[in-house]
């Protein structure tokens, strides 16, 4: 196993995986594992079938998911930096609670994005227990997901979002109320970005080059126009008609440059307060970023009528 110590504390896989227990419980991970030149059990992370595998051992595994699968050409994402968002997510819900995770299907999340592998909401349920929402534009994506709930009997509630342009408006309902949102937004501005980062990323990596996109991906969920920063942009423009409505607003941001940007765009949008978050894996680092249009003294204020609503517990 190999050590990943910049993982978060509570990250199952902060000490690398184990492929002795991953291959007891999903015996076909075997025939995809290999040795790397130190002697250590891996397998070819450019092998698509050899991470979808690994993924589907994982979930097994770590977070009791007995089916997953996601149509060919879809994003296979990697697990471990999945899971650190959504515990770091549990650590900013605990910052208005006493500092006490809040745990059960009373904290209701809202995945935009949530892709044909439904991987955060399959995270945060079995972590957390909480209720989650996903959102996406691709049918496809979306049918996949549900084949994944009904097959792990999982309460998942799926939406499609019907204008590419939208984030918030057309799937929040006037009465939903959700104590955060996440996404991974599609970080390039074209095709051809998105495949020149592949190359560039296994260059580095002292790999040969690779015609294929790292871990697969369609296009809604690589790149969209103006990349990752037009999208997190119209996500803080739309997340003001939905002010009352959820407590965190969050997104990953890949580039940090694009932190500095969105800072303005987050003031000129008179959010009370936003944060960044920062996460690391291995050698990467990564962040989220997190806004809520309510002062701290005010945040009881949603918690009150999340109650009313009858959709969240009075102590969160």
């Amino acid at each position: 196993m190999v050590t990943k110590t910049k993982l978060h504390p509570r990250n199952q896989h902060r000490d690398g995986y184990d492929f002795v227990r991953l291959v007891a419980h999903s015996p076909e991970l075997g025939a995809f594992t290999i040795s790397n030149p130190a002697g250590q059990t891996t397998i070819d992370f450019q092998d698509v079938s050899a991470v979808r595998m690994l993924n589907r051992a994982l979930l097994k595994t770590h977070y009791d998911i007995d089916f997953w699968d996601i149509p060919a050409d879809y994003l296979c994402p990697p697990i471990p930096g999945r899971v650190d968002y959504i515990h770091y997510l549990a650590d900013l819900l605990a910052g208005s609670n006493n500092q006490e995770i809040p745990i059960g299907r009373h904290i209701k999340a809202l995945d935009i994005g949530t892709g044909a592998s439904l991987v955060y909401p399959l995270i945060g349920q079995s972590e957390y227990g909480w209720d989650f929402t996903g959102v996406d534009i691709d049918p496809a994506a979306l049918k996949s997901a549900q084949q994944i709930c009904e097959l792990n009997s999982l309460k998942i509630s799926l939406r499609q979002q019907k204008v590419p342009e939208n984030i918030f408006r057309g799937v929040v309902k006037p009465d939903d109320v959700f104590h955060f949102s996440l996404c991974n937004p599609p970080f390039h501005a074209s095709k051809e970005h998105a495949l020149k980062g592949t190359q560039r990323k296994w260059g580095n990596l002292g790999k040969g080059p690779s015609k294929k996109l790292n871990f697969g991906g369609q296009n809604a969920e690589l790149w969209c126009p103006g990349g990752e920063i037009k999208f997190i942009a119209r996500m803080i423009e739309q997340s003001t008609e939905f002010a009352e409505q959820c407590l965190w607003f969050t997104s990953l941001v890949s580039k940090k440059d694009n932190l500095q940007p969105l800072f303005r765009i987050l003031k000129r949008a008179k959010v009370a307060d936003f944060k960044v978050v920062e996460m690391a894996q291995g050698q990467k680092t990564s962040r989220f970023i997190a806004w809520t249009y309510f002062k701290e003294n005010q945040r009881s204020l949603f918690v009150e009528r999340a109650r009313k609503l009858g959709v969240c517990d009075p102590a969160v």
